[in-house]
């Protein structure tokens, strides 16, 4: 056997790397193999190693080509995109503008959680085979940040298996494709066992070349941080995306281990029902407290953030009051991302003042496989407020049942993240941030918050082509939100990765681990 691996390796002597297994591990596990049903980060890096869009990501995050080799803005309302030769779906199929065409309206259906990019890139019209043009009925500023986040499906496939729309997680469908793929990427689905082990394979019809080597993926979901920790440390498994804060020290020291470190564009926050008129999972049955400015302020005074960041977090936050993923997003503007300070007997008088003198009862869901420390930071904020008579119940629960509870907006009270490669804030302020509306907008907006005034100056901002003017409605609006407290931000999270040694991987601010540029040696 050794003789074989020997034989089998020697191309690595003249520069060629060996084939390998990446065995890796997270706290939790993708939603769904549909690519277009769910929009959560875990969910689309594993999908992103088998389905591919127009553009993509490089090692810094700029937009290059992909399934698209060219493009160009042929006017304030076209974009002309060249597609690729010569790619082939996993199943042998040629890719072709048809494909592109099916796809990207099939991210604008209902239940498509990226709907609100799709319908962002207008209509897509297919000119010839490896030509198509988006025509859109309004300026988008941040067009080609919208189309990367599109997947690109088998039109035919998706036919013969009837999956032309994608699955409605929230209600619990499942599809053909909640356990099959057929993408055009650099690896190929070979089982999928929810919650167990989700195993790829190389797909050797790639059309770009890999500079990793990584022939076969194994994911295994490891829900304790104590049994993910030991894995890594025994050999087990290569590769850990989310380690624990508290295990960064240990690890750092453990011989066979290290520690990749980087800060990621991704905000946790707390959000309200601010729209029911009582609270569904509370004490307050004749009136809704999050509805009152001052409750939300108190709440905010309330949070102790440096000790959470030092004592929780073991200094792997960035504390902040903005509500984008990354400060560019409002230009670094100080009065944006400055926090309201920490105040307990500010917090009290503003509870007396909004006539909660003794407090309330609510629920805060909270993930407990989600982010960084999730759960623990949910029961931590229930101490603090608990000062001011707020007594909250922490109801923990694995992603899998905490993101459709949201969706139906089944909450009075919850913990989100949002980030990934855009630092633009529009792909915050529209999903997350807007009143509820049509065509994706304000889907992400699960307190069901209404800011008329914030919606009116968010919606000039989708559509403004001056940059000045563009930045200036970012900010007014983004000012207007935080300045009502209808979110508590947090902090930015910095993820560490864990690997073994022989493990070499490029750490992303979109948290992705991009496995075809992996090297296990």
């Amino acid at each position: 056997m050794k003789r074989l691996l020997a034989a089998a390796c020697l191309a690595a002597l003249s520069g060629t790397l060996c084939a390998q297994t990446l065995r890796w591990a997270s706290q939790g596990d993708p939603q769904t193999m549909d690519p277009h049903s769910q929009n959560e980060s875990m969910t689309n890096m594993m999908n992103g190693q088998v389905y591919e869009r127009l553009t993509r990501r490089d090692r810094q995050l700029n937009i290059v080509p992909g399934l698209a080799t060219e493009w160009q803005q042929t006017g304030p309302l076209t974009w002309r995109f060249k597609l690729r030769p010569g790619v082939k779906f996993h199943d042998g199929a040629d890719f072709t503008a048809e494909d592109v065409v099916f796809s990207i309206n099939r991210g604008k259906e209902p239940t498509s959680q990226v709907n609100v990019y799709a319908n962002a890139v207008g209509t897509p019209v297919a000119i010839d085979p490896l030509t198509v043009e988006f025509r859109l009925d309004k300026v988008n500023p941040i067009f080609l940040q919208h189309l990367d986040a599109l997947w690109i499906l088998d039109k035919g496939w998706a036919e013969k298996n009837k999956v032309t729309k994608p699955l409605d997680f929230k209600n619990k469908e499942e599809s053909y494709a909640s356990f099959n793929t057929n993408g055009t990427g650099p690896y190929m689905l070979v089982s999928r066992a929810p919650g167990v082990k989700t195993v790829y394979k190389r797909y050797p019809a790639w059309w770009d070349k890999a500079s990793g080597n990584v022939q076969e993926i194994v994911y295994t979901q490891i829900a304790n941080d104590a049994t993910r920790l030991a894995a890594l440390i025994s050999g087990e498994i290569d590769f850990v995306l989310d380690p624990a804060p508290r295990d960064i020290a240990r690890l750092r020291s453990i011989s066979g281990v290290k520690i990749v470190d980087g800060p990621e564009n991704r905000i946790v926050f707390i959000g309200m029902d601010q729209h029911r008129d009582e609270l569904l999972y509370g004490s307050e049955k004749t009136k809704n407290p999050f509805k009152d400015v001052r409750v939300r302020r108190a709440l905010y005074h309330a949070i102790d953030i440096q000790t959470m960041k030092t004592k929780l977090m073991n200094g792997q936050s960035f504390p902040t009051g903005g509500i984008t993923p990354s400060s560019l997003a409002s230009y670094n503007d100080a009065g944006i991302e400055g926090r309201l300070p920490y105040d307990v007997d500010k917090a009290k008088a503003l509870m007396v003042e909004a006539g909660y003198p003794n407090g309330f009862e609510v629920t805060l869901d909270c993930p407990n496989n989600r982010y960084i420390n999730d759960e623990e930071i949910c029961i931590t904020l229930a101490s603090m407020w608990a000062r001011l008579n707020v007594k909250v119940k922490v109801n923990g629960m694995p992603r899998a049942t905490y993101f459709p509870k949201l969706e139906k907006h089944d909450t009075s009270m919850y913990m989100l993240g949002w980030g990934g490669a855009v630092t633009d804030a529009e792909t915050t302020i529209t999903p997350v941030l807007r009143n509820l509306g049509e065509k994706g907008v304000g889907l992400y907006n699960y307190g069901r918050v209404k800011n008329d005034k914030f919606d009116a100056i968010a919606a000039q901002s989708s559509v403004e082509p001056d940059a000045k003017k563009r930045e200036e409605l970012v900010k007014a609006a983004l000012r207007e939100y935080t300045q009502q407290a209808h979110l508590l931000p947090l902090h930015r999270q910095v993820i560490p990765w864990a690997a073994r040694t022989n493990v070499e991987a490029v750490h992303r601010a979109d948290n992705w681990l991009e496995v075809a540029w992996v090297v296990v040696k």
